[in-house]
């Protein structure tokens, strides 16, 4: 079983989402706050506070990103077979709207191919408080079997 997994089951929703940034660091420049982990499907509540404002006053798109990151990272852990290792390989975004409020990011790989070795795309979205669709993802990881 994945470790991320593991410690989620183990831990909770709100101790897992409290250690994470032990286990990498940046990830607690956003507070994350994982809300859902299982094979195929990560998600996460991604706060609107001023910590990860842009100048205008929005989510700023690198928070966006970091969130999408961690997402897409655990599912991918969460989904792959045992023994397999992967690494994020590259990440391409867009801005579909400004993100005002909290935002529900989620990744959800039910529809990927983790059977074979090499590069898989983990989508990603964000959704703020009205269901509306501010941000997308697709990060490429690098799959690696055992």
């Amino acid at each position: 079983m994945s470790q991320f997994l593991k410690m989620f089951e183990q831990l909770g929703a709100q101790q897992f989402s409290a250690g994470i940034g032990m286990v990498a660091p940046y990830f607690s420049t956003i507070d994350p706050e994982v809300t859902e982990l299982r094979p195929g499907y990560a998600s996460m509540i991604l706060r609107n506070q001023k910590k990860v404002h842009n100048h205008i006053g929005t989510v700023h798109a690198i928070a966006m990103c970091n969130a999408a990151e961690l997402m897409a990272g655990i599912v991918t852990d969460s989904s792959i077979p045992a023994g397999a290792r992967w690494i994020p390989a590259g990440m391409s975004v867009k801005y579909v709207a400004k993100a005002k409020t909290d935002l529900k990011v989620e990744a959800d790989c039910s529809a990927v191919d983790f059977s074979q070795p090499g590069e898989v795309h983990i989508p990603v979205a964000a959704y703020d408080d009205q269901n509306t669709l501010c941000f997308t993802a697709d990060i490429t990881m690098n799959v690696k079997h055992a």
